[in-house]
């Protein structure tokens, strides 16, 4: 009887020590995330509101992450090419080649690669207007296997077994599971930033610069009916966004905008693009055949080709005479003073665009 009042005593004893310790409890969930800060872009003097993606709302640490791979190779096969290899910041986020190699050995592109500028204000993109938003085409240069040639799988796997990438895109998106959907939302976050409002014609407007007597006489032919660039390139973007021919050749060896939507009447049209930052961003054309400003003038006035299929009315003018505008060697100098007053040197030196790896 005492061998079991002791062993009943030692149990009790036992039990009431367990009662004092202190069991810490298991954590089911991780620690939550901070919701990612919602961002509005800075819009400039006369732009309008820009387009807003309701399936992609800008926030810091969705631009942050897209800048992070604007400018990483990591997206490429090879890592040997980023999306900034063919979009160099100092030369108006374009390529100064007439057409980009791709990381394949022989891969070559067949067009120059476009600026990309003021682009919260465009809906579609390509030369030939085959994507319609920012994020759908931040989707082709990847797989593409004359540019990065890497397949959306095999991108979205080398990020998700990179030290830093998860973790980011958790704080971008929210989720752990990213795919290639989120890499294009942060890529087009980025890219609304590149925003280019701040040229010598940009001060001239707020009343922050004056013009010479030539830059002048530039903008003034610029907007005539003489010189008839405005037609086109109008606009505090200089752009209209549409798509047109403008006589460059007899015979199309590039179907343009009508190879996309198989409209005869498309063929040859290419996007109109924007003339900011124009002194930066040579060559010119979608085939980068002319690598001077003085071409590109030339070409207007003197050697349009009103042969060329699908000719856009603009270049048929009644002011034309036998296809040419015939401009004096002083308005084509005064033409190309103006387009250079639209070179924005804050935008090609802003920091807070460049490579988060220099």
């Amino acid at each position: 009887m005492m061998k079991w009042s002791w062993l009943l005593f030692a149990l009790t004893v036992f039990a009431g020590c367990q009662r004092d310790v202190e069991v810490p409890e298991a954590k089911s969930v991780q620690d939550k995330i901070p919701e990612p800060t919602p961002h509005e872009l800075r819009i400039p003097q006369g732009f309008g509101d820009y387009y807003r993606n309701p399936d992609n709302p800008l926030t810091l640490e969705g631009i942050a992450l897209g800048k992070k791979l604007f400018h990483d190779p990591i997206l490429s096969d090879g890592n040997k090419q980023s999306c900034a290899s063919c979009h160099v910041q100092s030369k108006g986020f374009s390529d100064p080649r007439k057409v980009s190699p791709g990381v394949a050995p022989g891969a070559i592109g067949t067009r120059n690669a476009m600026a990309l500028i003021n682009l919260a204000w465009r809906r579609e993109f390509f030369w030939d207007g085959r994507s319609f938003s920012l994020e759908h085409q931040a989707l082709d240069p990847v797989a593409n296997p004359i540019e990065m040639n890497l397949p959306w799988p095999q991108a979205v796997q080398k990020l998700k077994a990179h030290d830093e990438y998860p973790l980011l895109f958790e704080r971008a998106f929210g989720v752990e599971d990213f795919d290639s959907t989120h890499v294009v939302k942060a890529i087009a976050q980025f890219e609304k930033t590149l925003i280019s409002a701040d040229s010598k014609y940009d001060k001239y407007l707020r009343g922050e610069a004056t013009l010479t007597d030539q830059e002048r006489f530039g903008m003034d032919l610029f907007m005539s009916e003489e010189a008839d660039c405005f037609h086109c390139h109008n606009g505090v973007t200089f752009t209209d966004n549409s798509f047109r021919n403008n006589g460059l050749q007899e015979t199309v060896n590039d179907s343009g905008l009508g190879a996309i939507n198989g409209n005869p009447r498309d063929i040859a049209k290419f996007k109109v693009v924007t003339l900011r930052n124009i002194g930066f961003t040579a060559p010119y054309m979608h085939d980068g055949r002319y690598q001077t400003l003085e071409q590109v003038i030339n070409f207007y006035s003197d050697s349009v080709n009103q042969q060329s299929p699908n000719i856009d009315p603009v270049m048929l003018k009644s002011n034309r005479v036998n296809g040419s505008l015939n401009l004096t060697g002083e308005e084509k100098e005064a033409l190309i003073a103006f387009l250079n007053t639209l070179n924005d040197t804050s935008f090609i030196e802003n920091e807070r665009l460049s490579s988060p790896f220099e």
